[in-house]
């Protein structure tokens, strides 16, 4: 018996020791050591701007320190700089991990200018401010399904990286509609008035709200969403392209949230349900929006519970991977935030005898954020020790009070100010012993998460931001340059495919590329998925983006005005015409005008066919 048990434990030892160095070295698994093409459906979920203590620190409250779903996944870290700057705004950070490609400040889905740090990638002289695709595009090009959730507006940073392409992350009009034209399959989130006209006629292009007078919610409608405004209808769809906005600009944090909201859990499950009814396959984003708000704010109650919410989404996603080995899931912070700790000043001299109920007995009571607790403050300021009970502060001191109730008011100079929030957000945090650095973002690495089909398919180490748009375009066979070649042609181009080009800004707001070949005109609006020629509008696969300089189209859009050759094919018994466009990625339309099939529906066995590039 004793030698059984000794060969079982040597047998145990030989299969950790193989495993360790499986990738050839005792070292983590590079980019460059990951299979290609061994994931069908990729999740890469994103907390936004959650540093590693307030991981640790909701742990400690919610699950008395055992793991959380996305503990046991931890594979590494990642570099959060940008190409030119060492801390990072969501903007460029969710850019690099979107499309590849660090980038600089405001950003989106967009080349950088300055390439000047480490990881940056350089850029082609006069590309600068280009739009690079991301791994959503690259995926939706090749077929598979993709969506986008997000517990902020939908408009906002983050889901803004994977969908569209601006020059700065305010311009809502633009990032809005380039949204519903991408004609994406899942899209859940805020911001339904941010689809809206806007009623005051601004023409500012950093106005949030809709200055170009079109209204995207129709718009949707007519692309065939079934667009919903409850959880209710939501959980109801149970097919069909969804479009959820669940509130008129950022939902509602999840400890606060109304039953007419869905949780990100919720979002992430009915998504993964939708999406994965494509035989080809999915890609999905998921960002738990508001750890970062809750960060800059440096609310406690708001961070470490938009954390277990975000967590309760990993464990959702990981519910389905396992059950589906040919699923990749990446899970990483754009960017840290707050600077966090737990312990602060107080505990300098004392914290190695202090235990872990001096930080958590507080927080374990909160039943509401120091956001909602603000809120609940009468105008008499009366009622303040019975809000803060609410929070898990049983023992407000009249000091404590005292700074809260003056703490919003009319100053000398007759200005008004509301610090409310701020007050009772320290509160918390001295009660419960928590430290602050900043109330902006920080520039630390920060975790990396991989669940992956096998440990040679796990990134590891220590990665770049642009690193996880590269793994997971790698992991699904993908490549990230080739679909922005495809993508989006730049204007400058054009004429090599014999077109007389010019721009029509008559309408600041919505200027169009004008094409004019053998006496037609083709007319691209910016930010939609269609040309209008004699008043007929073709649709094709991507968007026109227009940044300012110039346009930039596909080259589908392209092929079918003007086809181009790639190669041929030899028509085989049974082949359709309509599965042979769907096979090669491009359309019957343009397989008829590129052979001039007058009858597409007879096909003769050895024929051979011209196919586009």
């Amino acid at each position: 018996m004793k030698r059984r048990s000794k060969f079982k434990s040597i047998l145990g030892l030989v299969l950790v020791i193989s495993l360790f160095f499986s990738n050839g070295t005792g070292y983590a698994v590079t980019l460059d050591q990951v299979k290609s093409n061994f994931a069908k459906n990729v999740i890469i979920m994103i907390p936004d701007g959650m540093s590693h203590d307030g991981v640790t620190l909701s742990r400690w409250v919610y699950n008395d320190g055992k793991a959380l779903n996305m503990d046991a996944l931890a594979s590494g870290l990642v570099t959060t700089n940008n190409s030119d700057t060492a801390i990072a705004d969501s903007a460029p950070a969710g850019t690099a991990m979107a499309t590849g490609y660090k980038t600089q400040d405001k950003l989106v889905g967009v080349k950088p200018a300055k390439t000047t740090l480490e990881g940056a990638r350089e850029v082609t002289e006069g590309d600068a401010f280009a739009p690079a695709a991301s791994i959503l595009e690259a995926a939706k090009l090749a077929g598979k399904s993709v969506g986008i959730i997000a517990t902020s507006e939908i408009q906002h940073a983050t889901p803004a990286d994977f969908s569209s392409h601006v020059i700065h992350r305010n311009m809502y009009t633009t990032i809005g509609e380039q949204q519903v034209y991408q004609n994406m399959d899942v899209v859940l989130g805020g911001g339904r008035d941010y689809l809206l006209p806007d009623t005051k006629n601004s023409t500012e292009p950093l106005n949030k709200m809709r200055i170009d007078h079109e209204n995207m919610q129709d718009a949707i409608k007519s692309m065939g969403y079934n667009f919903v405004t409850t959880r209710a209808e939501m959980l109801n769809t149970q097919s069909g392209k969804l479009w959820g906005a669940f509130s008129p600009k950022a939902m509602n944090k999840d400890m606060i949230k109304s039953d007419e909201e869905p949780s990100l859990a919720e979002m992430t499950d009915k998504a993964i349900e939708l999406l994965s009814q494509n035989d080809e396959g999915f890609f999905l984003m998921v960002e738990g929006s508001q750890v970062d708000w809750a960060a800059h704010g440096n609310q406690t109650v708001g961070l470490i519970s938009e954390i277990k919410a975000f967590d309760e989404a990993v464990g959702v996603a990981l519910d389905f991977a396992k059950s589906n080995a040919d699923t990749l899931i990446i899970i990483a912070s754009d960017h840290g935030n707050g600077g966090i700790s737990i312990g602060d000043a107080s505990t300098s001299g004392n914290y190695s005898t202090l235990p872990i109920a001096y930080f958590t007995d507080t927080l374990k009571k909160a039943k509401v954020t120091e956001e909602a607790a603000a809120a609940m403050i009468d105008t008499e300021r009366s009622n303040i020790v019975e809000v803060m009970k609410q929070l898990g502060i049983l023992d407000l001191s009249a000091e404590e009070v005292e700074t809260i109730k003056l703490s919003k008011g009319i100053d000398e100079n007759g200005k008004a100010y509301d610090k409310t929030l701020v007050e009772i957000s320290k509160v918390v945090s001295t009660h419960a012993h928590i430290g602050w650095t900043t109330g902006g973002h920080t520039g630390e690495d920060v975790v990396l998460y991989v669940y992956a089909n096998s440990f040679e398919n796990q990134l590891s180490g220590t990665v770049q931001n642009s690193d996880i748009a590269l793994y997971a375009a790698k992991a699904m066979g993908l490549d990230l340059d080739k679909a922005t070649d495809e993508l989006f042609v730049p204007q400058k181009d054009l004429s090599k495919f014999g077109f007389d080009v010019t721009i029509d800004a008559s309408d600041i707001t919505n200027p169009k590329l004008v094409l004019l070949k053998a006496d037609q005109k083709y007319l691209f609006e910016e930010n939609k998925n269609f040309f209008i020629s004699d008043g007929v509008k073709s649709t094709f696969n991507g968007i026109t983006v227009f940044n300012g300089t110039q346009f930039f189209i596909p080259q589908a859009a392209i092929d079918m005005i003007s086809p181009q050759v790639a190669s041929t094919y030899t028509i085989q018994a049974g082949d359709v015409l309509w599965k042979i466009a769907a096979d090669q990625h491009t359309t019957m339309e343009i397989l008829i005008e590129l052979n001039n099939l007058s009858n597409p529906n007879f096909l003769k066995v050895g024929q051979v066919i011209n196919l586009p590039k």
